[in-house]
């Protein structure tokens, strides 16, 4: 079987992330595949750079290998807690942060992250020979615009710029210029995967359910979905634009520039959240404890099989995303 040339958008989501992971190892293990391009935002950067890190070692067993030590890396020891404990932690500690800033609560912005990251990826060679194009997304704290990392640049610092929630970490310096967490610009940024990418196929990881469920009445439900819609509205709006175009270029079939034979030629493929993740408060994206993150692998790698097995046919060939239904 010919290698399928594919380009991935990564969703960020703090713990959640360890739902991608299990979508990017079942994905891995089953269909072979040479990558193009990877948007990655916040714990999708993350998985975006370590994933091509160890692509970059020794190919997909290695990627494999090094998403799963990174994410062991993580672990805190504990059970499932049908309690509930950690999500009163978790409501605990965003109660603190309403009062006290990560200036007041981490005055020398320690960040285990750092270490684990430098022990693992080998940046050097990532920026010296990078096995595809990356995108890392993080938000200009002074403007407010988007910046795209990219893979010639990489550093620690620029994952944790990614990933860095304000009311949790200092804003990360570099270059003299002050970051936050790229998921108030890009979650997923696209368009690089559009324009500056040759991939046919494009797969949109995501982690974040598209519906809210019933009209939340109480303060804090209707404080949660506003936080949810805030870290999808811009990968929402990116996707509309993106449709529009694709749509208005069915009636317009003169056009044809290389912009617009690529948006024609671009197939998407789309995996959400399973019903057991969508159902999780957002608070547990700050829930590290190992059984909680090897449940969330295994849901995600229980996604990725299931939608390869029903989907997973039409990759190379058609794409089983309409985004003119799904996001117009």
């Amino acid at each position: 079987m010919k290698p399928l040339e594919l380009s991935l958008a990564l969703q960020g989501g703090g713990a959640h992330g360890a739902f991608t992971w299990g979508m990017l190892d079942g994905l891995l293990q089953q269909r072979p595949f040479t990558l193009d391009g990877i948007s990655g935002t916040s714990a999708g950067a993350m998985n975006a750079v370590l994933l091509a890190a160890g692509w970059q070692q020794g190919g997909p067993e290695s990627a494999r290998a090094l998403l799963s030590r990174f994410w062991h890396g993580l672990m805190l020891p504990g059970p499932l807690d049908p309690a509930g404990m950690s999500q009163h932690w978790s409501l605990w500690w965003r109660d603190m942060t309403k009062h006290l800033s990560p200036y007041d609560l981490n005055p020398f912005d320690i960040n285990p992250l750092r270490d684990l990251l430098n022990e693992l990826i080998d940046f050097e060679a990532l920026r010296r020979q990078p096995p595809c194009k990356l995108f890392i997304a993080a938000t200009h704290v002074e403007t407010g615009r988007l910046r795209l990392f990219r893979e010639h640049e990489l550093t620690a610092e620029h994952l944790l710029a990614s990933a860095c929630l304000p009311e949790l970490y200092q804003a990360v310096e570099i270059d003299g210029e002050h970051y936050w967490d790229g998921g108030f610009v890009g979650n997923p940024v696209v368009y690089p995967l559009v324009f500056d990418c040759n991939a046919p196929d494009l797969l949109l990881m995501l982690l974040h359910p598209r519906q809210g469920g019933q009209l939340p009445t109480h303060a804090q439900g209707i404080a949660d979905r506003v936080a949810e819609l805030g870290f999808q509205t811009t990968f929402l709006r990116e996707m509309r634009a993106l449709a529009a175009m694709k749509k208005r270029l069915q009636y317009r079939l003169w056009l044809q520039g290389r912009v617009e034979r690529r948006v024609r030629r671009l197939r998407f493929h789309q995996l959400g959240p399973d019903e057991g993740l969508s159902r999780l408060h957002r608070n547990s994206k700050l829930d590290t404890r190992k059984a909680f993150l090897l449940a969330l692998r295994e849901q995600g790698r229980s996604r990725m099989q299931h939608w390869l097995t029903s989907e997973g046919h039409l990759l190379g060939q058609k794409a089983s995303c309409d985004p003119v239904a799904e996001f117009l």
